[in-house]
């Protein structure tokens, strides 16, 4: 089984988290969509739309992050005898949490400067990788007028606004549940906590804590405890707490400069 994924990738968090808490071996390949991997030739045949993750076992393909997931839970069964399924209300509420697309609103919080030069970087990536698969113009030119599509929605105004209503008002319904339990289903972790600790971390790395989590004691309390989970540590500590999220920045942020300055999209 082979996953390819990022650190940087909200939906790959997800992934990761319930390949790690089911035990799930599986090879792990890192597309950093930041410096344009995703739009590698070997890649982007496989999965045109160029979004992560992309799980894989055999010819069985997945690309939806739902998908993926409960298939993961269906190998469980088979690789490590975890015979723990996902319920209705748990599949409900992954679907819930699904439903907020982070994109706009990360990108909103990045600052105009750093959003535009990879946005610049990324397109001249694909006009690279056209050039070098003509075969494949037609889907890179999709993405190319999709890049410059999200530059224009992102001075809509009313579309930022709906993306932060959408979060909080996901964050108040898990408030709401956290009064009763101490995960979002129950009193044990489910796949629906696995789909919903990579938002929880996508507001500490965009540096809204405050803002968001800590005014909220239930999902304060709760964000503390999940971050002690091994596979919190492994899928997004071990990149993001404290110092480590410098130097994941930074990594990247010099081989963007360095491909940029040297012209190699």
């Amino acid at each position: 089984m082979q996953l390819y994924h990022h650190p940087c990738s909200l939906n790959s968090q997800k992934v990761r988290l319930a390949l790690e808490e089911k035990g799930v071996d599986y090879t792990s390949f890192h597309v950093n969509p930041i410096l344009g991997k995703n739009m590698d030739s070997s890649f982007f045949r496989m999965n045109t739309s160029a979004k992560l993750p992309v799980f894989k076992n055999g010819s069985h393909i997945i690309f939806d992050t739902i998908e993926t997931i409960l298939y993961i839970e269906r190998i469980a069964v088979v690789s490590v005898g975890n015979d723990s399924f996902s319920n209705q209300e748990v599949i409900e509420w992954m679907q819930k949490i699904q439903q907020w697309n982070p994109k706009y609103f990360t990108l909103l919080h990045i600052p105009d400067k750093h959003r535009l030069y990879v946005s610049k970087f990324i397109r001249k990536v694909v006009i690279a990788r056209m050039a070098e698969s003509p075969d494949l113009a037609s889907a890179y030119h999709s993405k190319l007028r999709e890049a410059y599509e999200t530059e224009e929605k992102l001075k809509n105004a009313d579309l930022v606004k709906r993306s932060t209503e959408s979060l909080v008002q996901l964050l108040d319904e898990v408030e709401t549940k956290l009064n009763d339990t101490t995960y979002i289903v129950g009193d044990e972790f489910t796949m629906a906590d696995a789909t919903f600790v990579p938002v929880l971390a996508r507001l500490v790395l965009l540096g809204l804590e405050d803002e968001y989590i800590s005014c909220r004691p239930n999902i304060a309390d709760y964000w503390g405890l999940v971050q002690q989970r091994p596979a919190y540590k492994k899928v997004i500590g071990k990149y993001f707490n404290g110092w480590r999220k410098k130097k994941t920045l930074i990594k990247t942020w010099c081989s963007l400069h360095i491909r940029n300055l040297l012209k190699r999209y």
